[in-house]
């Protein structure tokens, strides 16, 4: 290709940057590619929105979940230990987890599908055929409870425990919890709003915990990634495929491309708790002391051996211990930066020996492809890329002065000092556009990660030539989620219904403003 700058050819390259994390972290290892119920999609840490005096963290797993899909629809798996995971002491090491097991139970074996009901009920008819007499019992009352009366149609339904771990100490913090199900549609579920509501769980001492299905809270024109980086122009746009006006820039309610992930569920564990059980002397400190900033991250593990004893119906044999499959912190951190060959091993390493993985970080290979192919057009720090340390390290604007930067290693640091944004102040770029609550200051659910993680690579925290145009200006022209969120815990958008469901995809109406 000649060396010749247009417009249009940097707005490709700068498409590269956006889409190469397809979306935050659904399927984006190989052995997750093949794992979905160990895949983590997102993880999220944020201060509670209506208690600066508490964090909540939140852990998706099992990518792109299709509403419709019974008849067991998309149980969390019960051979797998989803764990939270936070350092309070800036040496990459956890020091307290929350550790989250389901069992499973088949409560109408004879059923055909795991949940079932209908109005009050349903009996056969006046015309049944023998053996089954009129007015005999067939389909029971539409799912109002998650137990007892009004529970008699939830079949296949889900148990959790929750655990606090510290060092060698172990404490049970509840069990026999109820995970919510999935939205099945409104005959069988007239009222889900309220089976997530009853879904939220008050465990005491200011903690609080929630599991089930939920709307895929991420947000991506994923179609035009995957072909070829065929981004749009966006309509009354900047002409440049994947550079937004400042108009679309500001405007955080509206999708100017379609969203690819709107249609979708995942699984999610939320938990809320104080500061003070996280914190490392157990005390709230300001923004401008160290020990207010925490690290934190999630994972998933299998255990390291499964026998199948070859009789049919029985389950197989679990060993007790376990292997870490995927880890999640900072969003797009695996697919962005880290290599193929090394998304594995990657997803199996603690933190705390992300040292071997430090090139990726500091002398990102994507950003040196765009500087390689467009020259000047595209100009990128020179590495070490100190301006991305705040990301592997505990360094400012993020951590207080002071605060000791600790190894090289991915986790989704959270100063807990620095307030909540009120929603009508809350700016979908975070840090980017001057909103100290937002990502990469620990990551809340409208934090619009893609374009962030896009700008942030392309060099925009190095300031300077790289804080203006093009840098500051990539996007995807997708700005907000296609179900609203909650202000209250656990924040997260309602499943959709399995009946009803409908994706967004390019030419559908139903963005929310005029897509391609």
């Amino acid at each position: 290709m000649p060396r010749v700058f247009t417009r249009t050819c940097l707005s490709l390259a700068l498409t590269l940057a956006v889409t190469a994390g397809h979306a935050a972290s659904h399927r984006e290892a190989p052995l997750t590619a093949l794992d979905h119920k160990a895949d983590i999609t997102d993880f999220y840490a944020f201060v509670s929105y209506n208690d600066p005096g508490k964090v909540t963290l939140i852990l998706g797993v099992d990518p792109l979940l299709e509403p419709s899909n019974g008849p067991n629809y998309a149980p969390f798996d019960p051979e797998i230990l989803y764990a939270i995971r936070i350092d309070n002491d800036h040496d990459a090491v956890e020091d307290v987890r929350f550790e989250i097991r389901f069992t499973t139970e088949i409560r109408a074996p004879d059923v055909f599908t795991g949940f079932v009901g209908a109005g009050s009920g349903l009996s056969a008819p006046n015309n049944s055929p023998a053996p089954v007499k009129p007015g005999t019992p067939l389909i029971p009352p539409a799912i109002t409870a998650l137990d007892g009366p009004g529970s008699e149609g939830f079949s296949l339904r889900q148990h959790y425990t929750v655990t606090l771990v510290r060092g060698s100490q172990r404490t049970e913090l509840a069990n026999h919890l109820i995970a919510v199900p999935t939205n099945v549609g409104p005959r069988t579920m007239p009222n889900y709003p309220n089976l997530v509501e009853q879904g939220i769980y008050d465990l005491g001492s200011g903690i609080r915990v929630f599991a089930g299905t939920v709307d895929d809270p991420f947000w991506i024109d994923l179609g035009a990634a995957f072909d070829s980086l065929n981004f749009r122009a966006l309509p009354n746009g900047s002409g440049i495929a994947g550079v937004l006006t400042p108009a679309q820039d500001g405007d955080d309610s509206l999708n100017f491309a379609s969203d690819d992930v709107a249609g979708f569920n995942v699984n999610a564990i939320a938990i809320e708790v104080p500061i003070t059980l996280l914190t490392r002397d157990g005390k709230l400190h300001n923004a401008n002391e160290p020990l207010a900033t925490i690290g934190t991250w999630g994972t998933t593990s299998r255990p390291t051996l499964k026998v199948y004893n070859g009789r049919p119906g029985t389950p197989p044999v679990v060993s007790d211990r376990f292997v870490q499959i995927q880890r999640m912190a900072n969003p797009l951190f695996n697919e962005l930066l880290i290599g193929t060959g090394d998304k594995d091993k990657w997803s199996m390493t603690p933190p705390k020996d992300d040292a071997q993985f430090a090139s990726y970080a500091l002398d990102p290979l994507l950003a040196r492809v765009l500087n390689a192919i467009y020259a000047d057009a595209l100009p990128i720090p020179t590495p070490p890329r100190k301006d991305l340390l705040p990301l592997v390290t505990y360094a400012a604007p993020i951590a207080a002065p002071g605060t000791p930067a600790g190894p090289v290693a991915d986790l989704l640091r959270l100063n807990t000092g620095v307030p909540p944004t009120p929603a009508a102040q809350r700016k979908r770029n975070g840090l980017l556009a001057g909103d100290p609550a937002g990502f990469p200051n620990g990551r809340r659910l409208s934090d619009d990660v893609t374009d962030i993680a896009a700008r942030v690579v392309a060099g925009v925290l190095a300031g300077g030539q790289f804080a203006g145009f093009p840098h500051n200006s990539i996007g995807d022209g997708v700005n907000a989620n296609d179900v609203p969120y909650r202000e209250s815990f656990p924040y997260l958008g309602l499943a959709h219904s399995g009946r009803d469901s409908r994706h967004i995809d390019p030419g559908v109406p139903g963005c929310t403003g005029t897509c391609p």
